[in-house]
């Protein structure tokens, strides 16, 4: 069995950011970059609003940067997830995937969040040339060009109406006759003249030869009157929630009804002291890479000093 001081799982912005302080205050740390190393960012093109790149950079190659520097100050990253964990006692006990067990004095739990995508193959075969599921990150690219965006929540609502100030026109692609969100985000979107709201309609699937040009739509699918057509479109984005990757720690770690893990105020503190949370597993509001990065710093700080105390 192997000990450590501090176990960090997840390699986004949150894990490595993690890794960087906790392998220059000498934790020796062991980082578990999980099934896709680097997060979400791998999966979009350019970064353009991450302090330090004026130029913008390219979502792999900023995380090989972040991993390259944990690596500078001894983090020993390794490939492969955790499968497995007892945080009921201390030293938490955890097994990766290659049936190796790990005894950590702290753990800092990075494993960030999952966006929920339609299912359509076309998803994956426009990733990041024309199919977003943050309008935050990538609704810049398509200032002054017409957007789509899936999804009658309040997430939907929010992002609507985001790429409303920066698009030529939105339209929100509603599969029920109704908005699910609050009634001010309704309030937002329905007044808005640039927004216009598709209601009973699905999308199907999406064209175009060097990205989305269009997406096929079904009105009233499966009723008397179902219609099918294309409408032009230059951005696909997905706001129908994401899923939290806490599963492996939910049966010791407090979280909300969604999944994602419960933080004490301010800190990455969990309801397990030696517990820490950081990133998009815990934060279910900003879902941004400087935020991650930032409360990855915290929860590095804070194992530090409950390993001190």
């Amino acid at each position: 069995m192997e000990h450590v001081k501090c176990l960090i799982v997840g390699s986004g912005p949150a894990g490595y950011t993690a890794a960087i302080y906790a392998g220059r205050a000498n934790l020796n740390p062991v980082e578990y970059a999980g099934i896709q190393p680097g997060g979400q960012l791998t999966q979009t093109t350019e970064v353009e609003n991450f302090p330090g790149y004026p130029n913008g950079v390219d979502g792999n190659q900023m995380m090989l940067d972040l991993r390259e520097q944990a690596e500078r100050f001894g983090v020993d990253i390794r490939d492969g997830e955790i499968v497995k964990a007892d945080l009921s006692k201390r030293p938490f006990l955890l097994t990766a995937d290659d049936g190796k067990t790990i005894e950590a004095d702290t753990l800092i739990i990075a494993t960030g969040a999952s966006a929920k995508y339609l299912g359509l193959s076309d998803e994956k075969k426009y990733a990041g040339q024309g199919v977003s599921a943050c309008a935050t990150c990538d609704g810049f690219f398509y200032r002054k060009k017409t957007v789509a965006v899936v999804g009658g929540g309040d997430t939907a609502c929010e992002e609507a109406s985001y790429l409303a100030g920066l698009a030529k026109h939105v339209y929100l692609i509603v599969r029920k006759p109704f908005l699910r969100a609050s009634e001010v985000m309704q309030k937002r979107v329905l007044e808005n003249e640039k927004i216009t709201v598709l209601f009973e309609h699905n999308a199907t699937g999406l064209y175009g030869e060097n990205g989305v040009e269009g997406v096929h739509l079904v009105k009233r699918k499966g009723e008397a009157d179902e219609e099918k057509y294309d409408m032009p479109i230059d951005g696909f984005f997905l706001a129908i929630g994401h899923k939290p990757n806490s599963d492996v720690f939910r049966p010791y770690v407090e979280c909300d009804e969604v999944g994602y893990i419960k933080t004490v105020g301010a800190t990455p503190k969990t309801n397990i002291p030696g517990v820490f949370a950081a990133g998009d597993v815990a934060d279910p509001i900003y879902r941004q890479a400087i935020c991650a990065a930032a409360s990855g710093c915290k929860a590095a700080i804070e194992a530090e000093r409950f390993l001190k105390e």
